[in-house]
């Protein structure tokens, strides 16, 4: 007897759900075929509700808890080798005991999408967010994506499954949501229909790299250096073709659900006469917006950049959008141990960035927010006033400045 796929929303309506919980939808709506799970804090709660999912009746996949972070994240890539649409996840330095596995699916070209609760790396313990953690595979092949709400955290969750699992594209997915921040907080979200999903989201479909008895392959091959390099360019074409197939994902994404940011890469705040331009990613935009609104009613030209995907990252657009800006002001909620001026992953980023730049903008960076550490409005407002300051006396005094440390 032909079973029927269960249906979790037959209309599109609103819930009141946090950014766990509108992934864990999203994996029903995509219809993911294996999930596993060992638990950590924050990402844990997105197991915990496709579990309750699975145990209603609501959600039909297969559900393996694994020993460890590493075998699960070993299960969804041979999973995913078989033709399987998978989902995974962990935190922290589970994340990082899975990197074996996490390296390897990369390098195989599987496109598992992946959750990281981003939270502080130990020693000394912390579940306070970060953004060490998922930066960790930026040079990998991994897709690497900072959502800011609850309601982006469901709509990109869909288009990591269609980015990542395109026949040209075939590279995992981070989808990084800070934890507690967005995990464990809840806001309203728009949940689409699953005929609007099915319209969007094709079936998974390996073809000739499919892992099969009818089609036998060979799968993680010893090559050293007669083909390596050779292996590392074709992945390295890949993540360059991805960019056109986040373009037209986004584009239709608008058309089918009505709603989405102009630019799939980036997001552009009261930027366009911006004299003063702050730079962050995650949920650094919702104090950092609050600011800004705040500086231009003082009649101050300030704007806020957020940047969503990290890899692949748009330079381009990101040069477009601060080329003209006095200053730039770089939050980051990461760190880079005796890095160039002592900064942050993302603030090299961007300097690197904007360097061919006939005329660069003042760089400053500001590490902000580490092991979950609220960043404030006054945070926001010292920043802009040492921007200020080194428009004016066409100086920086300090490259890097560790906010609200005590002393």
């Amino acid at each position: 007897m032909a079973t029927v796929k269960p249906r979790l929303y037959e209309e599109s309506k609103e819930e009141l759900i946090s950014g766990s919980e509108a992934v864990g939808i999203a994996c029903a709506l995509a219809d993911v075929d294996v999930i596993t799970a060992y638990p950590i804090r924050p990402y844990d709660t997105v197991m915990q509700y496709v579990s309750r999912l699975k145990a209603d009746g609501a959600f039909d996949f297969d559900f393996i808890i694994a020993e460890s972070e590493h075998s699960q994240f070993e299960i969804v890539k041979h999973a995913s080798a078989v033709g399987a649409r998978t989902f995974s996840g962990s935190s922290g330095v589970g994340w990082f005991y899975a990197f074996e596995a996490i390296t390897v699916t990369a390098g195989l070209r599987m496109p598992v999408v992946a959750m990281v609760g981003n939270r502080a790396l130990d020693d000394p313990g912390a579940f306070g967010v970060e953004h060490n953690d998922a930066m960790a595979v930026r040079d990998l092949g991994w897709h690497l994506y900072w959502v800011a709400t609850a309601q982006e955290a469901l709509d990109m969750a869909l288009m990591a499954w269609r980015i990542a699992e395109d026949p040209t594209v075939l590279l995992p997915f981070a989808l990084s949501c800070d934890g507690s921040f967005l995990t464990h907080s809840q806001a309203i979200v728009q949940v689409p229909s699953q005929d609007q999903v099915d319209r969007f989201l094709p079936p998974y479909k390996r073809g000739t790299l499919q892992l099969h008895p009818d089609n036998p392959i060979t799968i993680a091959p010893q090559v050293n250096e007669d083909w390596l390099m050779e292996i590392r360019r074709q992945t390295d074409e890949a993540m360059r073709r991805t960019s056109a197939v986040i373009r037209q994902a986004h584009e239709e994404f608008r058309e089918i659900f009505g709603r989405g940011d102009p630019s799939p890469f980036i997001e552009e705040f009261m930027c366009e006469d911006a004299e003063i331009i702050l730079v962050g990613m995650g949920t650094l935009a919702m104090p950092t917006r609050v600011a800004v609104r705040r500086l231009r009613a003082a009649g101050k030209k300030v704007g806020f950049l957020r940047i969503k995907f990290f890899r692949p990252f748009a330079a381009e657009e990101v040069q477009e959008a601060l080329g003209d800006a006095k200053a730039v002001a770089v939050i980051d909620r990461d760190y880079s141990y005796g890095s160039p001026s002592g900064g942050g992953v993302l603030f090299h980023e961007l300097r690197s960035t904007l360097y061919p730049l006939d005329k660069r903008p003042l760089m400053l960076n500001f590490i902000a927010g580490l092991g979950g550490r609220e960043v404030t409005v006054d945070d926001i407002n010292m920043m802009t006033e040492t921007a200020q300051k080194a428009i004016d006396t066409g100086k920086i005094e300090q490259e890097t400045t560790w906010v609200s440390v005590r002393e």
